[in-house]
């Protein structure tokens, strides 16, 4: 029997998106794949909802999109306020430090978000060039609000970056109207794509500050020097070359931006949002508490503290025993007291029940007391109710 896929990042895939990989491979340069390639820098820009923004496909993964945006527009001495709620605004202060910048990091208790006034303190003090924040932190399931961070970029002439790697297609986010300059993903998350690409859409500010720097890019790979005029050739249905486009996974990517459209962003943001609401609440039921409290817990993932007495290897094991693969903790501090449950892309209602069927037979494997039952009818009645 094949397990469930449910952590946050690779996902189940769409079969339709699986077949276009298993396609004979294209010549990176025939016209049939310069127009996959420029239809799909075109649908980037309908689902990041940004249609003056430059959009960018490279073979790498999410870390690559944020190396992106830090190469391109980071110099020495740059200051940057990384706000941060889990491992992945750590992380990238530390990818941006690479660069020369010098990093403010403001940190939220876990489970937390920084208020939108501390970090207006901060900006107030004019000595920094961008504010980055991750809009869903994976490690954490905390979901920031975005668009006052625009509005604070806006306000203060600063530029916005929003890692988005597990919340582009998941979670609302219009870019254009809300004043981000770069949000950045990767494949494998709810776009719904197998590992190896990275994804960004960058504003127009963002690009006038790319071709105003004064040094040299320090990212041969990483450059737009390079890549910008790639993407511009596509966009014109024209043939370029810096480096190998994945061109299966681009071609994949083609089909599951279709896919997302056809659907409608609005109707794609609701389903998960229902999703996420059910699977909370049948944790909530089972007595399972969560790192995030309701109001920002993510549509993407959740992230649920093991019950006492239940120990990690153990219920992971169990979990995967009853048909679901779900991910340990990553959160160095709290690393064994949670795991995380992916519930974003395809996603269908029955997988969502079946997340909660298996929690109930993994603890009921493990002796945690509780009503069985309980969980699946919960979660059940929330998708009947809101759907």
């Amino acid at each position: 029997m094949k397990n469930l896929l449910m952590i946050p990042g690779p996902i189940e895939f769409n079969p339709e998106v699986l077949t276009e990989m298993g396609k004979q491979t294209l010549s990176h340069v025939s016209g049939e794949f310069i127009d996959i390639f420029a239809a799909s820098l075109e649908m980037m820009k309908q689902v990041w909802q940004c249609p003056d923004g430059q959009a960018f496909i490279m073979a790498g993964s999410g870390t690559l999109a944020m190396d992106m945006a830090g190469a391109n527009l980071v110099e020495t001495n740059d200051g940057i306020l990384v706000i941060s709620t889990g491992y992945f605004g750590e992380r990238y202060a530390e990818l941006l430090a690479r660069y020369g910048a010098d990093c403010h990091i403001i940190s939220a208790r876990p489970g937390e978000t920084v208020p939108a006034e501390i970090i207006e303190d901060e900006l107030k003090k004019g000595k920094y060039k961008m504010l980055t924040f991750t809009h869903v932190d994976t490690s954490t399931a905390v979901r920031v609000d975005p668009e006052p961070l625009g509005q604070l970029g806006r306000k203060y002439g600063v530029l916005t970056v929003l890692d988005g790697v597990c919340s582009v297609a998941g979670e609302e986010i219009k870019q254009q109207e809300w004043g981000i300059d770069i949000v950045l993903t990767a494949s494998q998350k709810a776009v719904g794509v197998p590992p190896g690409l990275a994804l960004l859409v960058a504003s127009q500010k963002a690009m006038d500050a790319f071709h105003k720097r004064k040094s040299p890019v320090m990212n041969y790979y990483a450059d737009w020097t390079h890549w910008l005029p790639v993407m511009k050739a596509y966009e014109e249905h024209r043939p370029a070359y810096f480096g190998t486009p994945a061109v299966n996974l681009v071609s994949a990517l083609n089909i599951s931006l279709k896919q997302i459209l056809s659907e409608g962003l609005e109707k794609r943001f609701i389903r998960h949002g229902l999703t996420a609401s059910a699977i909370r609440s049948g944790l909530k039921t089972l007595g399972l508490k969560q790192i995030p409290s309701d109001n920002i817990a993510a549509n993407t993932l959740s992230a649920p503290y093991y019950p006492e007495g239940v120990k990690a290897a153990e219920f992971i094991g169990e979990m995967k025993k009853a048909g679901v693969i779900v991910a340990g903790g990553l959160l160095p501090e709290l690393r064994n007291k949670y795991f995380r449950i992916g519930h974003m892309g395809k996603i269908t209602t029955e997988e969502a029940i079946a997340v909660i069927q298996a929690l109930e037979a993994a603890l009921d494997k493990l002796n945690y007391n509780f009503d069985k039952g309980s969980g699946v009818k919960v979660a059940k009645d929330v998708l009947e109710s809101l759907s």
